[in-house]
């Protein structure tokens, strides 16, 4: 499994108020959520009213699947009539069986409070 990951910043030149770029941005998000099907949210920037970044996120078996998606979302975001796409960067990151791969999460925490699996519960037999 792969997880790919874009920050995108976009430049709102027309917008005058909050109220102007949340009309680009709540349009932006729906228009991605509904043809690309991703996980978008707006982050920091928030109380600038001519910027805007987001972060995206898709989940695949494939990280060239990954990299065209986001892909398709960076070219969705240049070509938006109201706004401007300043910056982009993408990174597709592996994420293996039980969350190998992948530093912490769950699996990390159990083993280092001493709740993984250890080898010396192989050779104990369980009373009956």
């Amino acid at each position: 499994m792969f997880v790919g990951v874009l920050r995108l910043s976009l430049s709102i030149p027309g917008a005058r108020s909050l109220k102007d770029k949340r009309s680009v941005v709540r349009s932006f998000k729906e228009r991605l959520q509904s043809r690309l099907h991703v996980s978008i949210a707006e982050l920091g920037t928030l109380d600038h009213p001519q910027r805007a970044t987001f972060g995206v996120a898709v989940v695949s078996g494939s990280a060239v699947v990954c990299d065209q998606v986001l892909a398709r979302v960076a070219s969705v975001a240049g070509l938006l009539p109201d706004a401007i796409l300043t910056d982009r960067a993408t990174e597709i990151l592996p994420f293996g069986e039980g969350g190998a791969g992948v530093r912490g999460g769950i699996e990390h925490a159990l083993d280092e409070a001493g709740f993984g699996e250890s080898d010396d519960d192989d050779d104990e037999e369980t009373p009956r």
